[in-house]
């Protein structure tokens, strides 16, 4: 089962929130390969270094404890619906410390 997830991708120096999908990579390929080329070319944006190192770990991880990427991307990463309410929760305490006092 291909599974989505939201990650913030860099276009040009602005970071803006991208949905990748991972599923059954192409062996000879790294699982975000494809999504990173078209991601480049058709929007000039790029998959951070850090993600896809991450990926590759995961990947290797998978592999050699016969699980499948995406079940272990949602146990490493969580599903889309708990990255929502992480940052709905990330932006109400920036709200929430942008409205105290500075000392």
């Amino acid at each position: 089962m291909t599974r989505k997830f939201t990650i913030n991708c860099d276009f040009g120096g602005q970071v803006s929130p991208f949905n990748i999908y991972i599923g059954k990579p192409d062996p000879k390929h790294h699982p975000l390969h494809f999504q990173g080329e078209w991601l480049g070319k058709e929007r000039g944006g790029a998959i951070p270094a850090e993600v896809m190192d991450a990926v590759t770990k995961l990947q290797e991880l998978a592999e050699k404890n016969g699980v499948s990427l995406e079940d272990l991307c949602v146990y490493a990463l969580g599903t889309e619906k708990q990255q929502q309410e992480m940052e709905k929760e990330q932006g109400k305490n920036e709200e929430e410390s942008s409205k105290k006092p500075q000392k």
